[in-house]
């Protein structure tokens, strides 16, 4: 009886989903992408008859983008991401 009662408390205590390592992969997609959110933006003209050729600079034709795309990338593998499996 005792064996019984102390598997219906282990089936019954509650765990999250996702563990530290999830969230520490969630929270360096959220950066990647935060950062390659800051440095898109920029490179207007106040004037619109002016035309500003900084708009077309690879920090914001490649690399920018490239960081928004892994940021993505990180968060889908830290949904997917499977702490309890053992090796």
């Amino acid at each position: 009886m005792g064996k019984k009662q102390k598997n219906q408390q282990e089936s019954n205590r509650k765990e999250f989903i996702f563990q530290k390592k999830n969230y520490l992969f969630m929270f360096i997609g959220i950066a990647c992408m935060a950062l390659g959110f800051i440095l898109m933006s920029g490179g207007g003209s106040d004037d619109p008859t002016v035309f500003n050729p900084d708009i077309y600079s690879f920090r914001r034709i490649r690399l920018a983008p490239t960081l928004v795309l892994l940021g993505l990338g990180l968060e889908v593998y830290a949904i997917l991401l499977n702490p309890h499996k053992k090796k």
